[in-house]
């Protein structure tokens, strides 16, 4: 490019005139300095609008990335209403909080220059639980879901680091992108050393262009505009111009694409293990979410059971008397009986405590204040459960026997019924099937596994860091720059025939390669730890299924036990009480009878729980539990899934 010199005439000082005319140099830099400010500011964006465009470029990632990891689009954001159920309950039933902090960011005070009056923006959803005049709630399971997704730390935790996970990805990809720079400045001096003072201003732009290539080229190029005036000696002005470029490749270590590129692949890989971290995050959280809601409603079914034996003592207690007052009962079984309703009530008061810490923790895993009023956890998700599992799990029939059947002599062979799969439930499926689809569905298995082979990439990173270094730097420029100091010499032009032309090879041979060395040796041990990784959890995944489906088994046997244990504790205390009426039972025989019917009760609640916690943790360790973006889960259906 070659830069035409424009008519030039001597002015009255024998300086030349651009154009004819002598330039004013104060107005010039002024106004010229304006201008620049005034297009820079055009150009900024605000804080806001910086975060906007931080937050499409994220979610447009972990919208990619939850293709690649999970197969489909799920709905995603890290920001929460502000109206949680968290807040409304702390302000709806005026419980204690320390500060402002407590409620929310946007009541947070804002410091002086807070960039951004609207942060955070205010989140219209609709609540998950009303609770306007209410001064208490009650959630079902599946509102339980939802409300801890909604307000749990932990979750709200877990889907920022993919968010942050994603923003370096951004910053890795920013890397290959093209780079524009821009900078001015007005520089005004004066120089009084001399005999003459020397005063001036310059005004100087320089645009930049970088680019970096996946090989390991990096190019730039960069153009500089001066102008110099002087306020002195007559006002002489000059111009500068100067246009230079670069390149920088490196030919041994440190080229090729896979080195170059290792950064952004694994911030790549980064976005991917944490959708997969986070999706089993969301159903071990769910399951957690529905073993600590079944353990408030058993605590609360544990008290009913207890409260129901504390008035059966009471009436025992008063019925003794009675027959003690008529000389039909020793006075020692009355003491028995009022001891026995002495435990009892200690017993439903240490129930009721119980009950009060199971739903204190909780609120803690809803992220709810620990303090909030909640009455209770829907009942009726407890019945539905014992009902539904009764029905299909429970069978009385083998414990049945005819009585017309001939008793075998006490020294007969025993043949003990060996624990089977008869009256299995549906998730009860073959040991090896279900192995097989766990080592195949778990998530966090699959991120422990893709380690290996960034451990094997570190490998080649390193052992490329063990050779030598051959650099080619090459770089052009043509015209000259100008100051104060030479405002009087002529205009620059940037011809290219005058441009000044440099190569430069550097070549750093491997003599000293310790550090290297023992990176490369820490990264070969490095690639065995993962190997070591995946091979623990692979053995603890088999160990998670194998005790998930014996848990299964055991359960269920232990439901049929204790539901016939109920239905015989029942006949046991009807029988015991008609006969101690009729005087041929003592108070003990009622006591012991009331106290076995109150432990096969409490066993019966905790064998459904039990049972049903274990399905759903059996379908968590296998991989095949769904969870949404709402916290809602989805079981899998064993007979349409194993077809």
């Amino acid at each position: 490019m070659q830069i035409e010199p424009r008519n030039t005439t001597a002015g009255r000082d024998g300086r030349s005139l651009v154009g004819g005319v002598r330039p004013k140099p104060a107005v010039s830099a002024a106004v010229v300095l304006v201008c620049v400010v005034l297009l820079g500011q055009a150009g900024c964006k605000s804080p806001r609008e910086y975060r906007k465009e931080a937050d499409k470029t994220a979610y447009d990632i972990i919208k990619q990335k939850q293709r690649e990891a999970i197969g489909e689009v799920e709905g995603f954001t890290i920001e929460r209403p502000s109206d949680i159920l968290r807040r409304r309950l702390l302000e709806g039933q005026n419980l204690q909080y320390s500060g402002p902090g407590s409620l929310g960011t946007d009541r947070l005070e804002q410091p002086e220059h807070w960039p951004q009056d609207d942060y955070p923006e205010d989140m219209n959803l609709v609540p998950l639980v009303p609770l306007e005049g209410a001064e208490s709630i009650t959630l079902t399971l599946l509102e339980a879901l939802q409300v801890g997704a909604r307000n749990n730390f932990s979750y709200q935790t877990q889907k920022e680091e993919i968010f942050r996970t994603a923003l370096a990805l951004d910053l890795q990809r920013d890397v290959f992108r093209d780079f524009f720079t821009e900078q001015a400045d007005s520089l005004i001096s004066t120089d009084s050393s001399s005999d003459r003072t020397i005063s001036g201003t310059r005004q100087s732009s320089v645009s930049g262009w970088s680019r970096a290539l996946k090989s390991g080229a990096v190019f730039s190029a960069q153009m500089a505009v001066d102008l110099a005036n002087l306020l002195t000696m007559g006002g002489a002005s000059a111009l500068g111009l100067e246009a230079d470029a670069s390149v920088s490749m490196p030919l041994l270590r440190g080229s090729g694409a896979h080195i170059v590129t290792e950064p952004l692949t694994q911030a790549e890989r980064n976005v991917l293990y944490a959708i997969w971290e986070f999706e089993r995050f969301k159903r071990t959280f769910a399951v957690n979410i529905a073993a600590e809601y079944l353990a408030v409603l058993q605590a609360l079914d544990r008290i009913a059971n207890e409260e129901a034996n504390y008035r059966s003592l009471i009436m025992s207690v008063r019925r003794s008397r009675r027959l003690a007052d008529s000389g039909d009962m020793d006075v020692i079984q009355v003491d028995q009986a009022v001891q026995n309703e002495l435990r009892a009530r200690n017993r439903w008061i240490v129930a009721k405590q119980n009950y009060e810490r199971s739903l204190d923790n909780f609120r803690i895993l809803l992220g709810l204040p620990v303090d909030a009023n909640i009455i209770e956890l829907d009942r009726a998700e407890l019945d539905k459960l014992v009902e539904t599992v009764s029905a299909s799990i429970i069978d009385l029939s083998k414990f049945v026997t005819d009585p017309n059947d001939e008793v075998p002599p006490a020294d007969a062979r025993i043949e003990l019924a060996q624990p089977s799969q008869v009256g299995a439930g549906p998730y009860e499926i073959d040991r090896l099937l279900a192995t097989r689809l766990a080592l195949e569905n778990r998530l966090d298995l699959r991120v422990v596994q893709e380690k290996v082979f960034d451990a094997q990439r570190g490998v080649i990173l390193w052992a490329d860091r063990l050779g030598a270094e051959l650099t080619f730097l090459g770089s052009a420029s043509a015209g000259g720059r100008r100051t104060v100091g030479s405002a009087t010499s002529d205009d620059a032009r940037i011809r290219l025939n005058e441009a000044e032309l440099s190569g430069l090879l550097t070549l750093d041979l491997p003599l000293e390669r310790v550090a290297e060395r023992n990176d490369y040796r820490n990264s070969l041990i490095g690639l065995e730890r993962a190997v070591r990784n995946v091979q623990s959890l692979e053995d603890q995944v088999k160990l998670d299924v194998r005790s998930g489906l014996r848990a299964l088994q055991s359960t269920r046997e232990s439901l049929q036990i204790q539901a016939r244990a109920v239905q015989l504790a029942e006949k046991r205390v009807s029988s015991t009480n008609m006969a101690l009426e009729a005087g041929r039972a003592q108070i003990r025989d009622s006591l012991e009878a009331q106290e076995a019917l109150l432990s096969a009760q409490n066993d019966l609640t905790a064998a459904v729980i039990n049972y049903r916690m274990t399905e759903l943790e059996l379908q968590r360790d296998i991989g095949l539990l769904e969870v949404d973006e709402q916290g809602l889960w989805q079981e899998f259906d064993p007979e349409v899934t194993l077809k």
